[in-house]
């Protein structure tokens, strides 16, 4: 039933209310006094709308027809699909998940002394007779993969379940869930990154106590997220961050903490994108309120922790009892890490991972974040365990088994590369797309458990059916201290540098691309409009943000001028001034790095581009360290 407390109400569960139940239900809470039809375009952008709650009553049915609400699609992330002189987009309400009342409390409603609410119905986007929004991506791919998936089963059966009859399968059920982490401060205030960097070093953060400002954000985070029926099961300090510092009065004047909330996962990934949403409006209010900003920037302070959101899947069964399956579980497990099927799904992710992480890392903040040495994965490559009867986790994979010896039920497999800001609805579709290609690989192939886990382990070179001869995809090591990078890249690709780098996994694999489209759940010219917005997002924030910012930095790195000044400042400052004018000062014969960029930028060159940009960043990371080095030694 519908959560309420302290006389609000938070959510309306699906499938619990009729018309007019609903009705009935706001009816008694007239502090929500608006309606919002929540859409969610290819960049994973939410709509939001103020219609007064008496048009809600006066017709319902037309927000769940596409008739109540049509917004401008070309002013929304739709690139190439709703045009300038065709943009209309209707909006159909979706009764099949939760909706949520999103609160304004510094709008106090004055006759009833609550604040002011909003309800939230998350929505389809329909352009010319079609869907062409995230949420449809997603429902289309788990609609198209349930269907296949059980036609497959009752034709081929479940090969290494013989616990499992096939014939008593009547339904399958996708499991998901999400980790928020994120940065939090007070506004105008910084922190060094030395203070930043050596904190992390001496794992000063992971896990500690909350104090003050913080501890009461995150408790107040972590009770409201539980308001709206998300079971939140814990929230905790993450590795970055430095110790509050206090003012002389006592109170907190520097905060810089980094955080992470679980929530419990959903058996409808529809849903758990929606949580994922809703949690981080939740949580930013809630600093807010407390006079904290948040930032869900994947990398907001380069050289120190990111932040991931670690989307973990799986893929369950449903008997003619009621009875729920876990297929990612072997029959016995302390004797096998994972079912054929479960091998099946983490080789159909990562043959076809190339192709779908511009859908994962679609920013250069993203991309920021996959670096070496900050647990962020690099490298397409999975990880079972040394020992099926041993517990392990390697976080040094991109893609890790995920499991509890005692509890069938809990297999599934951590994806450790998305971001806050990655599309969840359409990275889930995707997931689940190439999982299921991979798990119709194990189904029909003919090959036993023990002949799946050899192809999996195959080594650089080594032959195989399904998956590439010259990949490597299964370690047992840490990936970053037990091979260089040469190694690295030999067995598991190159990991891409820069967003053009990046969707060349897209542009240069057209077969997976083509069985990721399969089913037309993520159409192919859906996915062309998701690339060619990512690309334009690329070029904008690389002309405007990213070089203007660099320039700043630039001209501030200026002399510093004391008494004490000797040869050595002047020589480690004529090497900071030669870095200065190569990046960022033209002269007669030459035109700086900045310039280039800009240039190349503006020409469409984006192979040149993709270059400058990679040498601007490691010009720009020796220009820091540079300056700093020569800052340090003046008084």
């Amino acid at each position: 039933m519908a959560t309420t407390n302290h006389e609000l109400l938070y959510y309306i569960p699906a499938g619990q209310y009729g018309k007019e139940g609903v009705l009935a239900l706001l009816e008694q809470h007239p502090e929500i006094k608006f309606v919002s039809l929540v859409g969610i375009d290819l960049a994973g952008n939410d709509t939001d709308e103020k219609i007064p709650m008496s048009a809600f009553f006066d017709d319902y049915e037309s927000f769940f027809e596409g008739r109540a609400v049509q917004t401008d699609g070309s002013s929304v992330v739709l690139t190439n699909i709703a045009t300038l002189n065709n943009a209309r987009v209707d909006m159909w309400g979706d009764p099949s998940v939760n909706w949520f009342v999103d609160y304004n409390y510094e709008n106090i409603d004055p006759a009833t002394g609550l604040p002011t609410g909003t309800l939230r119905i998350p929505a389809f986007l329909m352009h010319n007779y079609r869907y062409v929004d995230s949420r449809s991506i997603l429902k289309r791919s788990c609609d198209y993969v349930k269907t296949e998936l059980l036609n497959l089963i009752k034709e081929h059966g479940l090969p290494g379940m013989p616990h499992v009859k096939s014939d008593d399968v009547v339904d399958i059920i996708f499991t998901s869930a999400t980790e928020l982490e994120f940065w939090v401060k007070t506004p105008a205030r910084t922190v060094t990154k030395k203070e930043l960097s050596v904190s992390q070093k001496l794992q000063e953060q992971y896990w500690q106590r909350t104090h003050g400002t913080v501890r009461t954000a995150l408790e107040q985070a972590v009770e409201r997220l539980d308001k709206y029926g998300m079971v939140a099961e814990m929230g905790h300090k993450e590795v970055g961050g430095v110790k509050a510092k206090l003012d002389e009065f006592g109170h907190e004047a520097v905060v810089l903490e980094q955080l992470e909330i679980d929530w419990k996962f959903c058996n409808n990934p529809l849903q758990t994108a929606d949580n994922e949403l809703q949690a981080r409006i939740i949580v930013r209010e809630v600093f807010r309120e407390n006079g904290l900003d948040v930032t869900f920037n994947a990398k907001p302070i380069i050289g120190v922790a990111g932040s991931g959101e670690h989307t973990h899947f799986g893929v369950m069964a449903k008997l003619k009892s009621g009875k729920l399956v876990n297929l990612f579980s072997p029959e016995e497990m302390r004797k096998e890490a994972c079912s054929s099927l479960g091998i099946g799904a983490i080789m159909g992710l990562l043959k076809h991972y190339e192709a779908i992480n511009p859908f994962i890392s679609s920013t250069t903040d993203a991309l920021n974040r996959l670096k070496p040495g900050f647990e962020a994965p690099v490298c397409i490559v999975t990880s079972f365990g040394t020992d099926p009867s041993e517990p392990n986790r390697n976080r040094t994979i991109l893609c890790g088994l995920i499991r509890d010896i005692d509890n069938p039920m809990a297999t599934r497999f951590e994806l450790r590369s998305p971001n806050p800001y990655t599309n969840t609805y359409t990275a889930l579709s995707l997931i689940f797309v190439s999982a299921f290609d991979g798990m119709k690989y194990a189904i029909t192939c003919g090959k036993t458990q023990a002949q799946l886990l050899a192809e999996i382990s195959k080594e650089v070179g080594e032959s195989a059916d399904y998956l590439d001869t010259n990949r490597a995809y299964r370690t047992e090591k840490d990936v970053f201290d037990d091979f260089t990078q040469e190694e690295r890249n030999q067995m598991f690709g190159v990991a891409p540098a820069t967003v053009w780098e990046n969707v060349q996994g897209y542009y240069n694999n057209p077969e997976l691309v083509e069985t990721l489209s399969q089913g037309d759940a993520f159409a192919k010219d859906l996915m062309e409009s998701f690339i060619a917005s990512i690309l334009k997002r690329w070029e904008l924030v690389l002309a405007n943000r990213l070089i203007p910012n660099n320039l700043d930095a630039v001209r501030n790195m200026v002399a510093i001028h004391t008494d004490s000044r000797n040869s050595v400042d002047d020589k480690r400052f004529a090497e900071v001034n030669d870095l200065r004018f190569y990046l960022a000062k033209d002269s007669d014969d030459r035109k700086s790095l900045f310039t280039r960029l800009t240039e190349a930028l503006n020409a469409g060159e984006y192979d040149l581009a993709s270059k400058l940009q990679i040498e601007m960043n490691d010009k720009m990371e020796e220009l820091e360290a540079k300056y700093a080095n020569y800052a340090k030694n003046i008084f």
